[in-house]
């Protein structure tokens, strides 16, 4: 080949033919774009473009499963939630999920299907024991209480319990009653201390006082207790 031929085939390509390869170009990439955001917003059967947001969702009685919208299935006893998410259905009224069905709730003697309709309580007079319903033993110079909980009963005023019985409440020399379902019931005046079932008298040692309880005390600043006594540290 000659040398004349050499070089006019290595010369540079003419304005005209760059500017058809820009005009190629810029059209492949056009259509690309436009192809993937078309497969981009490509969505399955019984779906929709949300309505805020990017991406799809399940019409109503569909759910998403593994990228398509499957139909929902409502068991037996149990409505359409119309809801994408979840499970897409709920049980009735007096029915309880189990698995994938909705089984009645079983409601005991004495009881009754609460607000909810989905458990049920017991009966005024009657606390839950297990999935049954008992009825509450109130004692003598005792009360029925509104709760379904723990023993269901209080002890009257100036009584206390003491296991299934309510006992009088007993108040010592120097003490008085108190309106509690728990501890004694009694209290020592002001200057007294509890010892076991008597009320006796504080004693102070010097540089003290009783505390905010009246029925304790404590030492004067800037003086400290130490056991019965109150000392300045050096």
């Amino acid at each position: 080949m000659s040398k004349s031929r050499i070089t006019r085939f290595s010369r540079t390509p003419s304005p005209a033919l760059m500017t058809f390869a820009v005009i190629a170009l810029t059209i492949l990439t056009a259509t690309g774009g436009a192809l993937a955001q078309k497969a981009s917003t490509a969505i399955p059967e019984n779906a929709r473009m949300k309505s805020y947001g990017s991406g799809w969702e399940c019409k109503n009685g569909f759910r998403e499963d593994n990228g398509a919208c499957a139909t929902v299935k409502v068991p037996v006893n149990a409505y359409s939630t119309n809801k994408s998410y979840g499970r897409g259905w709920e049980c009735k009224r007096g029915y309880r999920e189990t698995g994938e069905q909705c089984n009645a709730i079983r409601i005991p003697a004495n009881a009754y299907l609460n607000a909810t309709g989905n458990r049920w309580d017991c009966n005024r007079g009657y606390r839950q024991d297990g999935e049954r319903c008992i009825a509450i033993h109130v004692p003598k110079n005792g009360y029925l209480k509104d709760d379904s909980y723990g023993s269901g009963w209080g002890c009257d005023r100036g009584y206390r319990a003491e296991g299934n019985a309510c006992v009088a409440v007993t108040v010592p020399k120097n003490g008085y009653f108190v309106d509690e379902s728990f501890g004694r019931g009694w209290r020592c005046e002001r200057g007294y201390t509890a010892n076991g079932e008597a009320c006796t008298p504080i004693k102070l040692p010097a540089n003290a006082h009783l505390d905010y309880s009246g029925n304790d005390w404590e030492c004067d600043r800037p003086y400290q207790k130490r056991q019965d006594a109150c000392v300045i540290e050096k």
